[in-house]
């Protein structure tokens, strides 16, 4: 099918360096695979012929197709978490004006990264295809990488809080209604980053979002 000879290719290049061990390279492939044909459809063959191994080098491994797709799943939200955990402190980490500063984090945070492009098209697919997959590694994705990023965001707005800038009683909480201020409206609208929208149209969205955050949060909107 055409859509299969168009699958990239796993190369060097798209791999992290210094990890070329055979286990790296098969959740590299099967990454590919996954983000392109989802759980369901994802088979072990596609996956061995994209990380050019072969399919009992991954029953060896991973046990089959269930076992493979968690770790998958597990390691892309683990490496992506940690880019976040970073964007994170880095803008919420050290707060001089908040308005500004929440705006900076929003645009940056709602700026798609090419990097992580297969990726998102993986979390795409975990959505469409929930159902089919099994409950433990559903539960073991959100640990890895939503929970654990979600938690970051409340430890730094805790600290903002502490520090007398936001007036917050739940911050895990706080840490989801600012994600989803900032950011929900362009991941329905860019169906989960599928499609694409203008950055002043991001800026405006995630603009927006924060200070409709702050007139629930900030100390200085409280009558």
């Amino acid at each position: 099918m055409p859509a299969r000879e168009s699958r990239p290719r796993l190369t060097v290049e798209n791999r992290p360096a210094g990890r070329g061990d055979k286990r790296r390279t098969l959740l590299d492939g099967a990454l590919v695979v996954f983000a392109a044909d989802g759980y369901s459809r994802g088979s072990i063959d596609n996956i061995a012929r994209t990380a050019d191994v072969s399919s009992r080098t991954i029953y060896n491994q991973f046990g089959g197709k269930a076992g493979l797709f968690e770790a998958v799943i597990v390691d892309s939200a683990e490496r992506v978490a940690e880019a976040q955990i970073i964007t994170v402190q880095r803008y919420l980490g050290r707060i001089v004006d908040l308005e500004a500063d929440l705006i900076e984090f929003g645009r940056v945070w709602t700026t798609p990264s090419p990097a992580y492009a297969p990726h998102f098209a993986l979390v795409r697919q975990i959505i469409a295809d929930a159902g089919h997959i099994p409950k433990a590694a559903l539960r073991a994705w959100q640990q890895a990488g939503p929970l654990r990023v979600r938690r970051e965001i409340a430890t730094q707005l805790r600290r903002i809080a502490d520090a007398g800038h936001l007036d917050i009683a739940d911050a895990d909480i706080a840490a989801v209604h600012l994600v989803q201020l900032v950011a929900g409206d362009i991941t329905t609208r860019t169906y989960h980053g599928a499609a694409s929208l203008p950055k002043a149209e991001l800026r405006r969205l995630s603009d927006a979002g924060v200070r409709a955050f702050l007139h629930g949060y900030a100390r200085f909107h409280r009558k």
